[in-house]
């Protein structure tokens, strides 16, 4: 029996993750009274039945009663009830949008703004956050994202990434991106764009690749950066930071920074690392 609790944030995903929990076969109750969540742990637990796998949402809407899910957590455990608890969480700014866009009022609905109501709820909320065995940031997450990291833990088994780099190259003149952490400016290295056969080509070509890094100054900031980079990740993860968005940018997005984004993910890139790594060249295409 694989038993799921998905909870977090009004506004973080929960349903939509209840959805692809659907979608790959798990049984799922959003919203079941906590008060009937031990009669029915226990109904699923003492029968054999096709319903080996079951994720049940619970949140705010169960309002003074979610006080109670402690005894529930507490007695599962007495009776080797083995349970899993999934924590969707996502950043203010975000979740103000949200609402506002979908012209929904959040759960709670009794005070003045949405940004208090949900400061209340974060800490209503935060023994559960406290026990969960995975946290999901969901503040800059596409649906294809939560569904992939959701089918690696829960369907594929894969170890769970606490934290997800994204190393994401642009250009300056388009703008820096507004949900990077940290911005590297890599302007100051050998640029193709002035050699006639590799203008129109990216920095995805090895011809590109080559031409920027034959340099012992590309050579010399790729390893520096790394170290940095390597560095850092151990502290953020200790922190408990979910995402980290690193920036690397040249004038249009198309050479230097699709380049040294490229070899920063290789470096970075190791299966045995405890992070998810990704790469996106946001202005390849300008």
């Amino acid at each position: 029996m694989r038993f799921v609790i998905v909870t977090g944030i009004s506004g973080a995903g929960k349903i939509t993750a209840l959805k692809i929990f659907e979608d790959n076969g798990y049984y799922c109750v959003d919203n079941l009274p906590i008060a009937l969540i031990e009669n029915f742990v226990d109904l699923l637990f003492s029968q054999t039945s096709e319903k080996n796998k079951v994720a049940i949402g619970v949140d705010i809407r169960s309002g003074e009663n979610l006080d109670s899910m402690n005894r529930v957590l507490e007695n599962m455990k007495a009776k080797d009830q083995n349970y899993e608890i999934l924590f969707l969480d996502c950043d203010n700014k975000t979740l103000i949008k949200r609402f506002k866009e979908t012209r929904r009022s959040h759960p709670m609905g009794d005070s003045d703004s949405v940004e208090n109501e949900v400061n209340e709820e974060r800490q209503k909320l935060d023994f559960l956050r406290a026990q969960a065995d995975y946290i999901i940031d969901t503040s800059k997450l596409l649906v294809r994202d939560l569904r992939s990291q959701l089918e690696s833990i829960f369907i594929n088994n894969q170890d769970y990434k606490n934290l997800f780099v994204t190393i994401v190259s642009f250009g300056f003149k388009y703008g820096v991106p507004t949900d990077c952490d940290l911005v590297f400016d890599v302007r100051f290295l050998p640029n193709p764009y002035y050699v006639p056969e590799l203008k129109k080509k990216t920095g995805l070509e090895k011809e590109v690749q080559d031409f920027v890094m034959d340099s012992p100054v590309s050579e010399q900031f790729l390893k520096k950066l790394s170290d940095m980079i390597s560095f850092l990740i151990p502290h953020y993860i200790e922190e408990g930071k979910n995402q980290l968005v690193i920036g690397i940018g040249c004038t249009g997005g198309h050479h230097r920074s699709v380049t040294v984004a490229g070899e920063l993910y290789k470096v970075l890139n190791d299966e045995s690392a405890n992070y998810g790594i990704r790469i996106a060249h946001r202005d390849i295409l300008r």
